[in-house]
């Protein structure tokens, strides 16, 4: 019943599910696979076996979102073109901005610190200062100062940045 409901509710209709049950039987799985879950674990089930399977859950369903265009009060980013545009007019992002206004495009109105910035835009092997965070936003907001976005971009003192359409 929880796994129908997810489904067909509109804001969790993508949202990856697996299945963790004692109910192994043949018709329980198909059942279970057959009201939308992804994949069907069942008990006893090993800790990395289930992570191992979400990781892979979560790399068919990543490409996916990662394509699409995202758009936030006239402010519209796409991928797959590397272009951004706000009120029809292009705006002139470098590599990391763009990559960095996609993050907080796709992750709207969580705060978001700058170690975990780091992270999420530059990559876990990259070992730089986490104030590079600080001029990129620098950037990103002086980039976007032209079309009137710049306030999109909020910082959350001592805690962070976020994208927010609020103000």
């Amino acid at each position: 019943e929880v796994c129908r409901r997810l489904r067909s509710a509109r804001d969790s209709r993508n949202t990856p599910i697996v299945m963790l049950t004692a109910r192994g039987e043949e018709g329980d799985r198909i059942r279970g696979l057959d009201t939308g879950a992804d994949d069907y674990l069942t008990k006893p089930f090993s800790t990395r076996e289930l992570i191992a399977r979400i990781k892979a859950l979560l790399r068919r369903t990543a490409p996916q979102t990662a394509e699409a265009a995202v758009e936030m009060k006239g402010l519209t980013l796409d991928p797959v073109t590397h272009r951004v545009q706000a009120g029809g007019q292009g705006v002139e992002l470098g590599p990391m901005e763009f990559r960095l206004l996609h993050f907080f495009m796709t992750h709207p109105e969580r705060v978001h610190s700058r170690t975990s910035i780091l992270d999420k835009v530059w990559g876990t092997n990259v070992y730089v200062e986490e104030r590079t965070v600080d001029v990129h936003i620098r950037r990103l907001r002086k980039a976007l100062t032209p079309s009137g976005h710049e306030n999109l971009i909020q910082t959350v003192r001592g805690s962070g940045y976020r994208l927010s359409g609020q103000e």
